[in-house]
Formats: C-alpha cells, sequence, structure tokens
C-alpha cells in the first residue's frame, strides 16, 4: 500500500509512525532503540530492572537513578532519541526513576498502570500514557494533572506480556483493537486532539495502514523487534519464538504483578511452576508493594505469602530472558503473533518491511 506516513507528538518527529514497544526486563536495550531509531522509528526502553542490569554487568553497584541516566544517556548518544517505559507496579524505584529520566532530557515517558505523578515537570520531554480501553482513559486522564502528548491503546487480545484487561475477559470481541479503538479516539479528541498510537498484534504495512485509516496515528510493535538481532532476548529465547505455533502461545494469571501475562507455554520458568518445583527466591524485589508499616515487603510470588505456589517469580525469570541470572529458568513473553515469525531479522530489513511493503 505504500510507504507509511511519518510519527508526530509532542517534540518527536519521525520519519515512520512506527514505535518499538518497551520490552522488559531489559529485551528492548540501547543497541535495539538506537537501530530503530536509526532506520526511522521511535525505540523505547524498558525501566524495569536497570539498577541490577548495572550492576551485574558494571562491577559495581550502581543506583536506580545511575541505572536509567547511563541508560538512556547510552541510548541517546549522537543526538538519536528515546523512549522510556514506566511501570506504576514497579512502585519502590518509580519516583527515582522518573527522575533519573527526566534529569537526563529522555525524548518521552511512556506511563502505564498509573499517571504522572502531581507536581512532575516535563520540559524537554514529552509524556504519553498506556491504557486498554476508553473508561481506563477516562480514569487516568481525571488523575493527570496535565495534557499527554499521545495516549498508546494496547489491544489486550493481542499484545505481550501484561495485559490491561481480567483473564476471563481475554479473547471477547469488544477487546478487539478494532472495537476498542473508537471510543479512545472519541475520548482523547474531547480531551485536547491527543494523538492515539495502537499496538497489540501489529504484523505488517498492511496492518499499519489498516489502522491509520481507522484514525491512529501511528503504531506500537512489541514481537516483531523482540525477533531482531539487535534485541537483547538470548539466543534460546529468539530460537523459541521462531519455532512456537499458534497454540504454544497462552495467557496465564500467575504473574505476581496481578495483571494476566502471554507467554510462551515452553518457558522454562512456567515449565517449573506447573511441576510444583518453582522455588521464589524474591532477592530482586522489582514489583514488591508496601505492607502496613510502609515497606517494600509484599510479593505474590513470595516464599512468605500464603498463596506463593500459585505465582512465578518474574524477577529472575525475566533476568534469565536476556542472559543475566545464569541457571535460573527463563520467562518468554509473546504476543500472539508470535507463530507468524519465521526468522530473526536486523532492524532494517524488518523496518523496510513494515514501512515499504
Amino acid at each position: 500500500m505504500g510507504t507509511i506516513p511519518e510519527l508526530r507528538f509532542g517534540n518527536i518527529v519521525r520519519p515512520y509512525c512506527i514505535i518499538q514497544g518497551g520490552m522488559g526486563a531489559g529485551v528492548s536495550g540501547p543497541r535495539l532503540t538506537r537501530a530503530v531509531w536509526r532506520n526511522g522509528g521511535l525505540g523505547v526502553l524498558s525501566s524495569a530492572g536497570l539498577k541490577d542490569f548495572y550492576t551485574i554487568t558494571k562491577g559495581r553497584s550502581y543506583t536506580t537513578y545511575e541505572a536509567v541516566q547511563e541508560e538512556i544517556a547510552t541510548a541517546m548518544t549522537d543526538g538519536y532519541g528515546v523512549g522510556l517505559n514506566v511501570m506504576g507496579i514497579l512502585a519502590e524505584s518509580y519516583d527515582e526513576t522518573v527522575t533519573a529520566a527526566l534529569d537526563a532530557k529522555v525524548s518521552v515517558i511512556f506511563f502505564g498502570a498509573g499517571v504522572p505523578k502531581r507536581g512532575t515537570i516535563f520540559k524537554d520531554t514529552a509524556f504519553g500514557l498506556i491504557t486498554s480501553s476508553a473508561r481506563g482513559l477516562k480514569i487516568m486522564l481525571r488523575y493527570c494533572h496535565q495534557k499527554p502528548d499521545v495516549i498508546i491503546l494496547e489491544g489486550p487480545n493481542a499484545a505481550g506480556g501484561h495485559l490491561g484487561a481480567r483473564l476471563e475477559d481475554i479473547g471477547q470481541s469488544e477487546l478487539e483493537l478494532e472495537e476498542l479503538l473508537p471510543e479512545v479516539l472519541e475520548v482523547a479528541t474531547k480531551n485536547g486532539n491527543i494523538p492515539v498510537i495502537v499496538a497489540g498484534g501489529i504484523y505488517t504495512n498492511t496492518d499499519i495502514w489498516k489502522f491509520r485509516g481507522l484514525g491512529a496515528s501511528g503504531v506500537q510493535l512489541g514481537t516483531r523487534f523482540l525477533a531482531t538481532e539487535e534485541s537483547s532476548a538470548t539466543a534460546e529465547f529468539k530460537r523459541a519464538v521462531v519455532e512456537c505455533r499458534q497454540e504454544d502461545i497462552i495467557t496465564v494469571g500467575s504473574s505476581p504483578c496481578g495483571f494476566p501475562f502471554r507467554i510462551l507455554k515452553c518457558s522454562p520458568a512456567y515449565l517449573e511452576l506447573l511441576a510444583g518445583t518453582r522455588r521464589p527466591k524474591c532477592r530482586m524485589g522489582y514489583v514488591l508493594g508496601k505492607d502496613k508499616e510502609g515497606h517494600y515487603t509484599i510479593c505474590k510470588a513470595h516464599p512468605n505469602h500464603p498463596e506463593h505456589s500459585k505465582y512465578f517469580c518474574i524477577c529472575d525469570a525475566l533476568r534469565a530472558a536476556i542472559g543475566l541470572a545464569p541457571g535460573e529458568p527463563a520467562m518468554y513473553t509473546v504476543g500472539t503473533n508470535a507463530y507468524r515469525v519465521d526468522k530473526i531479522l536486523p532492524v532494517s530489513e524488518l523496518m523496510i518491511e513494515l514501512a515499504h511493503n
């Protein structure tokens, strides 16, 4: 259908209306985001676990602030731009992550499962909200102290990783991206003509044009960029994606984050959970919530939690998926179109395919 149009929101202008979704933990690192930027799109880093990644790989102790700053600085070298995903569920590191990102003048922050705290000042940085419904967007806008530059609508029926819907509702027709988009566009328009980017199940140039025709300003893709040479996923993870069948992609309710989670059922961490041999260590604590005393100690996968056997220890499992937890079983997160991937491509080839073919 021809070359797709440009991406434009806030201070962001790119030749193609393609955003590479932030993939945690560490799958979408600077090598990937820089390749996406170099080839005309916008890459997005994940903020999950950066303190530990840098501490492990650099051989010294990092604070969250230092790790976020270095990650962004590496991605933005030579005048490149980059986005950063910040998830509200990562409560303990949230404030430090946002402060570091703003100080580093990251191009855009995407807020998931929450909104920027009141008083947050965006000078050189745009910000976006991630939602899975018009109802959710209305609530987010009610609590947001300023107008966002962009909205990411993530369709839970096809997206990868954590999903913004109840497990029992996944698969219902009203959660199809085509059904969700009109109401979200209406809310975005009434609140100042905020551009809407769609995510979840986007795979081809034809898909991009389809949603552009339905009113979206652009698209976000995760799984397709996971399956590139530049992503930080391990060779085993990428091989599992290439070899998977449609029936190998499942949605489970066993993430300690409290959201449904789309994965490959061959994921070693999931197989351990099924076998009853998964032994959570809770040594990283990415998703800890506050206890009655205000300390970050609560996690459904914690060995002391009464229902911990129902949940996998996500921190080590996601670190293992990028090779930073030797000996630990990995968790492979994917979208529903992962079975269509038949080879690992360089970002340059993928962008040509998406933008022009």
